[in-house]
């Protein structure tokens, strides 16, 4: 592979125009689909085409990450419905892909018999469309409708459209089919001529973050517009949204109203239709299931005298918690070392999901027969051992049985099912296969030490040796997000092993304050005024890499996507010294901004609000737009965007790149028109993102390869 040419040297004004609230020379760029602004972002992205196309190895790896998400061998994930397994899958003769099922027993062969139920890619050639699957729902227990649910381009705003799974049609609206405009919201069964509905249409039926703050009953043969209210929320809710609860002699309606992120009420409709708040705190999750309420812990709870402690799980029936007369009995305790991840709710049995030190162990609980008896506790009969369990119930009000998938860095995933009960033994039923040889790889958990002495655990995963030459520094990709409560496990990448560790390169995964890996204390230790704890954490793992010998700090780079793209937007403007290039990919970056630009007023519980002068006090100091300053050597960046995307404004990545433009910054751009907040819309477009930064890292740290 021949060797990239050396990165230019760049000038670096002194005198350059920076953004300020209420003066932002880059504003204009937020009109996202403006003439002026798509013209100079489509400019950006030929460049970046360009650039990065020269050496033939943007090519070389947008081919093999392809191949990859293309191959035919994938485990085709699925859903049970009664007597068959319902899968969606794209390849390369299908690239919006296909909706379709298959029985049981032909799922446990090597090539199951599939039945097509929608194509995609035909749908969209019929009506002249550009739909991306947004997923379905079954109408049970016939399974004769599904509401189908589309987005054009991948966008966050999607449709409904009833389809009828016996003449493999939708259901036209004249003849009673249920269609829900584009909005963000959806529709929920309720029967077979009724669901809920909730759709952000117009400003009446919307929250300020852009999502439903009504619930409707809307009966087939009706106008949308004329069906009943049964919940109304407030214009500075979240998101307002009911389901049916079809449990087999337990049946209700929930209405769930998200106040903020962390923040929501549960209530479950009377006889009456009267909404009757299930009593718990509004930073915890409620999980209604039968006769059972689970209460999953954010902060402490104080019961008959007892404080638990955020990260708890409580379990009461939900009569006696209506009541006000409940003990909750406590089904998980979290410690220093381990919090919970997932809770699965089969047809008799709780199973939980932990993780340990950022590895998975499960367990299974039984509730008792009666009010007085003792939940049961054991390990799941027949699980795999492996870092990384994915466990999903196959069909809740049924029988007892799980999906379990396992799998780590270099260990392909394999697919069983296990009877949570133990009364069958485990069956396996898939595995992917491997998609490059892992044979001289490893991947071991270090910790490094943040600035106010937390210990912040990290994952390193070491490619093939022998794909490198000499002895110099190892190329090294840091990847990390640090945010939502959302933990970063050891998991398998096709794509990752193909275009960085097939070629030598290290990969390091962070898991900083902000995620889940221990329990909400670790999220909440890194919220608002605290925010620069996740960012600490990052830098400190960048510099025990570098500490251990692994690579040097021009050798090493950072990725990140989303609240990964704000932490990795952070590292340019406060650590560059710390990188040798930066990708920043569906980011937030304008933090003065972000509350009004689409979705962002949503996640003030994440990052304050910038309109209050005393918090954007705090806010700026993480905002990498304001943050960037003539004079400094930032090294090379890539942004990455969509069109498309309405949950993050493209604004963002744009004003940032014009800003780092000006400055003088080695700066690369690409924003794809389609994909939405995902970034993309097929695997085509997914590839080619993919060997953009692969590509980016490989040649802006100047590592030769083996040829």
């Amino acid at each position: 592979m021949p060797t990239p040419p050396a990165a230019q040297p760049h000038q670096i004004p002194t005198d350059v125009t920076l953004p300020l609230p209420g003066a932002d020379p880059y504003a204009w760029l937020e009109d996202v689909s403006g003439d002026a602004p798509l013209a100079w972002a489509r400019e950006r992205g030929k460049a970046a085409n360009a650039r990065l196309a020269g050496g033939g190895l943007l090519a070389e790896i947008e081919a093999e990450v392809l191949e990859v998400l293309d191959d035919d061998a994938r485990i085709p994930y699925v859903g049970a419905a009664r007597d068959h397994l319902y899968n969606f899958w794209r390849d390369a003769e299908h690239p919006r892909g296909l909706w379709r099922r298959t029985s049981e027993e032909s799922y446990r062969t090597d090539e199951p018999v599939w039945e097509v139920l929608l194509d995609l890619d035909a749908l969209n050639e019929a009506e002249g469309e550009d739909w991306v699957w947004h997923g379905a729902s079954l109408l049970r227990p016939d399974l004769d409708r599904a509401i189908v649910t589309l987005s054009h381009g991948g966008s966050d705003a999607d449709v409904d459209r009833e389809y009828d799974l016996a003449t493999l049609a939708f259901v036209d609206p004249a003849d009673g089919g249920f269609v829900r405009p584009e909005a963000k919201g959806g529709l929920a069964w309720i029967d077979r001529d009724t669901v809920f509905v909730f759709s952000a249409e117009d400003e009446a039926s919307s929250t300020r973050s852009g999502y439903p703050r009504v619930v409707r009953r809307w009966r087939r043969g009706t106008p949308m517009s004329t069906a009943e209210v049964v919940y109304e929320g407030l214009a500075d809710d979240l998101y307002i949204s009911a389901h049916h609860e079809r449990t087999p002699g337990f049946e209700r309606d929930v209405v769930t109203r998200s106040i903020a992120f962390y923040d929501s009420e549960t209530y479950v409709l009377d006889g009456a239709d009267t909404p009757v708040l299930v009593p718990a705190p509004r930073s915890a999750d409620v999980l209604l299931h039968g006769p059972w309420a689970l209460v999953r812990l954010r902060e402490p709870w104080e019961v008959a005298g007892t404080v638990h402690p955020g990260g708890t799980l409580l379990a009461a029936r939900l009569d006696a918690l209506l009541a006000g007369a409940h003990e909750p009995v406590v089904l998980f305790a979290p410690t220093p070392t381990s919090a919970l991840e997932n809770v699965t709710w089969t047809r008799s049995r709780v199973v939980l999901t932990v993780l340990e030190d950022v590895r998975h162990r499960i367990e299974v609980l039984t509730p008792p027969d009666a009010p007085s008896g003792a939940w049961q506790r054991a390990a799941l009969p027949g699980a795999p051992s492996a870092a990384t369990l994915a466990v999903g119930a196959v069909d809740r009000d049924m029988h007892d049985d799980l999906w379990v998938t396992a799998t780590d860095f270099l260990t392909p995933p394999t697919l069983v099912r296990v009877d949570a009960t133990g009364a069958r033994p485990r069956e396996s039923l898939k595995a992917a296969p491997s998609f490059f040889d892992a044979s001289t790889m490893h991947w071991e958990q270090h910790t490094a030490v943040s600035d106010d002495g937390t210990r912040v655990p990290y994952f390193v995963v070491h490619g093939d040796p022998a794909a490198r030459k000499g002895d110099g520094p190892v190329p090294t990709l840091l990847y990390g997000y640090g945010g939502f409560e959302i933990s970063l496990t050891a998991d398998y990448s096709g794509v990752l092993g193909r275009a960085w560790l097939a070629r030598g390169g290290t990969y390091v995964v962070a898991n900083i304050r902000g995620g889940g890996e221990y329990g909400p204390a670790w999220h909440a230790a890194a919220l608002k005024e605290n925010r620069h704890r996740a960012y600490e954490d990052f830098a400190a793992v960048a510099r025990d890499v570098v500490a251990r010998g692994i690579t040097d700090h021009a050798h090493l780079a950072c990725k990140g996507g989303s609240n990964g793209g704000l932490l990795t937007g952070n590292m340019l403007a406060s650590y560059p010294e710390l990188f040798g290039a930066i990708v920043v990919q569906v980011p937030l970056l304008d933090m003065h901004r972000y509350t009004h630009l689409l979705a962002g007023a949503s996640w003030q519980a994440e990052y304050g609000d910038p309109d209050d002068p005393a918090q954007w006090e705090f806010i700026r100091t993480f905002s990498p737009y304001h943050l960037l300053r003539p004079g400094v050597a930032y090294p090379p960046v890539l942004l990455t965007t969509s069109t498309k995307d309405d949950r993050v404004h493209p604004g963002h990545a744009r004003k940032a790149t014009a800003l780092l433009e000006a400055l003088g910054a080695d700066v690369t751009y690409y924003e794809n028109l389609e994909g939405g907040h995902g970034g993309a819309a097929d695997n085509r477009q997914a590839a080619h993102l993919s060997a953009l930064a692969y590509t980016f890292c490989w040649e802006r740290l100047q590592v030769p390869t083996a040829e």
